[in-house]
């Protein structure tokens, strides 16, 4: 079984993620452009019984523009964001894939909240699903 291990920054908190991500996906939303810093976010979604997050964290709620909540956790030494729970599917941990450090991690095949995206930014690949 693939065993993939993502860490904040500083390495005080990791997330072992066992098996292939269920989902990987590129977010344009406002929420996840400020949370990266970036003009979008990429993450892998896993099963949340196959995820284990080791080191100390804190957490940061958000409510979501669906109404749902997010809960966020994070490294309280660099601020690094390893893992985030969204209420709607409970049952999946979703891992930054930057966290991972890994250029051959498998490429994203699902493109959200587009109608946000930077209009300089492309997502490419095989079968990629872009929703608004």
């Amino acid at each position: 079984m693939t065993i993939r291990v993502a860490e904040c920054r500083c390495g005080e908190l990791t997330a072992r993620c066992e098996g292939e991500p269920v989902r990987v996906s590129v977010c344009h939303c406002f929420s996840c452009q400020r949370r990266t810093g970036s003009a979008f976010a990429a993450q892998a979604r896993f099963p949340a019984n196959r995820v284990t997050i080791s080191g100390q964290t804190r957490t940061y709620v958000r409510q979501a523009d669906s109404g749902n909540h997010a809960t966020y956790q994070f490294c309280p030494n660099c601020g690094s964001t390893i893992a985030y729970q969204l209420e709607a599917v409970p049952d999946m941990i979703a891992v930054p894939l930057g966290a991972f450090a890994d250029p051959t991690f498998p490429p994203p095949k699902v493109s959200i909240y587009e109608a946000r995206k930077h209009p300089w930014t492309v997502v490419l690949g095989d079968a990629v699903e872009h929703l608004d």
